[in-house]
């Protein structure tokens, strides 16, 4: 099983042994979410992983709701699915067990033993490369057989992602991207929670890192980025980014707990598909975290399914990873 190493021991599950459980949660502590907070925790039995989210790791000013959150608890839950399969397994898995316990996500079981598929292999393969690339893409267009696979993977988790290629649309995308990302940089809670878990110089293991970010765009450029550098390190003189981006929208059934983890799922499927495409990958996320921006993202594309998540695609250089947290420190005891 080709997939992230762990640091530290950890008592076997599943019926795996301790080596390949690290490796097991590892792998599913890779998965993305905001501002790489990771807030996911797994509380462990001989028979079961439970998937738990973290309080402690709550962003409550760009993420009230906790939506954000359970979509990168989701993209961790698929991530521990694909390593299980990974090891031979297939994960039995029930979602939201307990109403009266909505720190629990998801429960997971050993089904039958069963070898991973040649897709399943590639996108564990995957799973160390990809990274968040928030520099400029080359202006290759993604190709209609990869645009096929990219919705292909959201469907098969339950989701939709719409490629967006109407003209007037991406000006409406562009033109909202731009006033969420004024809003929210005129918040100083906003930029202060921002500040707490980006612009970071080693010894982390959470959060973005100064190195992670990119140039700033013209700034006639219709997709504005944020600035993940912090004071102590100012971003490059503004770049050409590529001019007309793969924009893409990720979109649910309905809103609510199981649907956002199940984006959550979806998103990392997708991410995962491009990644073994030769794609990257970013979000626009400006555009799902102002209430009131995200609902006319949702009229725009005149579509009854609200938005998710909102994804700038393409070619890109390769890019650092971010920092992550051992799976010895992603275990709950309980």
């Amino acid at each position: 099983m080709d997939t992230v190493g762990a640091d530290a021991p950890v008592t076997p599950i599943l019926g795996l042994d301790a080596a390949t459980t690290a490796r097991v949660l590892a792998t599913a502590g890779r998965a993305p979410s905001l501002h790489n907070a990771q807030p996911w925790r797994f509380r462990t039995g001989a028979d079961h992983v439970e998937l738990r989210a973290d309080p402690a790791r709550r962003l409550p000013v760009a993420d009230p709701t906790d939506r954000e959150l359970r979509i990168g608890c989701g993209a961790a839950l698929y991530s521990l699915r694909l390593a299980l399969t990974g090891a031979g397994i297939r994960p039995l898995v029930t979602r939201l067990p307990d109403p009266s316990d909505p720190e629990l996500l998801a429960v997971v079981r050993r089904g039958a033993t069963m070898p991973p598929t040649p897709e399943q292999r590639r996108l564990l393969e995957a799973v160390p490369r990809r990274h968040t690339n928030r520099r400029p893409f080359s202006d290759v267009p993604v190709p209609a057989p990869t645009r096929t696979a990219l919705t292909r993977a959201a469907y098969e988790e339950g989701a939709w992602l719409q490629l967006v290629t109407d003209p007037d649309d991406l000006s409406v995308l562009g033109r909202l991207a731009r006033e969420a990302h004024a809003r929210q940089s005129a918040d100083p809670a906003f930029v202060a929670e921002m500040a707490a878990w980006t612009g970071r110089h080693g010894g982390h293991d959470d959060g973005v890192p100064a190195s992670a970010g990119g140039p700033l765009p013209a700034p006639n450029h219709p997709w504005v980025t944020r600035d993940f550098g912090g004071p102590a390190h100012p971003r490059p003189a503004p770049a050409a980014f590529e001019s007309a981006p793969l924009i893409a929208v990720l979109t649910s059934h309905l809103d609510g707990p199981r649907d956002d983890l199940r984006a959550g799922e979806a998103l990392a499927r997708v991410l995962l598909t491009a990644t073994a495409e030769g794609l990257s990958a970013s979000p626009v996320s400006q555009l799902v975290e102002v209430p009131d921006v995200r609902e006319r993202v949702r009229r725009s594309l005149a579509r009854d399914r609200p938005p998710q998540v909102v994804l700038r695609l393409g070619h890109g250089v390769p890019v650092p990873a971010t920092p992550r947290r051992p799976a010895a420190d992603l275990i709950d005891p309980g």
